[in-house]
């Protein structure tokens, strides 16, 4: 799809990746940018749109869908990571939490906004997964539970979009340089080189893009013969 002249919504927007779509999809020439956050109060960027969202509250995301009928990008940006070990007393706790949003939540937004994409001549859809969608790593184990279900709700909604024309793009990243990694010692993509990666894999037609060198081998790894998925990576 072309990014200029599109109108976007972007799901959490007020910080990190979420502020770079924002930033940089209005520099790529989008007509109009919704911020979506739970307080739109916080969210100062010059020339985009607040929106009051909660993607694991429906009447919210229903309201969304009611007000922004002009949307033709839809930017699933929206997650959240608990942190811990598989066999934690609150494991399962934190696995319904990470499922809600991470999950539930983005496929809430994808059905609906699907019907306002198909009306407005196809558009697309970008879902924020992680290379953890094919790995577990120890303290993440819950995460990487809802990523890798949330990577296989991508594939299906793409090819349930198909015949409407949406092009459905799923973002697999590892570290990024935001709030949520900030106490791990890892290298780090920056939003900014990744919001670039995935505009120009739109403009493409592509489908799947892999923002940084760790999350490229990790999914090379998957066709080894001792898969890499079967051992703690790293």
């Amino acid at each position: 799809m072309k990014v200029r002249d599109s109108v976007v919504l972007i799901s959490v927007a007020n910080r990190g990746l979420g502020r770079a779509w924002a930033r940089l999809l209005l520099e790529a020439g989008a007509r109009k940018v919704y911020a979506g956050a739970r307080d739109p109060c916080g969210i100062d960027l010059p020339g985009v749109i607040p929106l009051e969202l909660d993607i694991t509250r429906p009447e919210q995301v229903r309201r969304a869908a009611a007000e922004c009928g002009d949307v033709t990008l839809l930017v699933n940006n929206a997650g959240i990571v608990r942190g811990g070990h598989v066999f934690d007393d609150e494991a399962v706790d934190r696995a319904r939490q990470e499922l809600e949003t991470n999950l539930f939540g983005t496929l809430a937004m994808c059905r609906a906004f699907a019907p306002i994409l198909g009306a407005n001549g196809g558009g697309a859809i970008v879902n924020v997964l992680s290379a953890l969608s094919w790995i577990s790593i120890p303290g993440a184990a819950t995460y990487g539970m809802s990523k890798a279900a949330t990577w296989s709700m991508t594939n299906g909604v793409r090819l349930a979009l198909k015949p409407q024309g949406t092009q459905v793009v799923g973002l697999h990243v590892a570290f990024m340089d935001t709030d949520m990694t900030a106490g791990i010692d890892a290298p780090k993509a920056l939003p900014h080189d990744v919001v670039a990666q995935v505009i120009a894999a739109l403009e493409a037609g592509q489908e799947e893009v892999l923002a940084d060198a760790l999350t490229r081998e990790v999914k090379r790894g998957l066709s080894l013969e001792r898969g890499v998925y079967l051992d703690v990576f790293g």
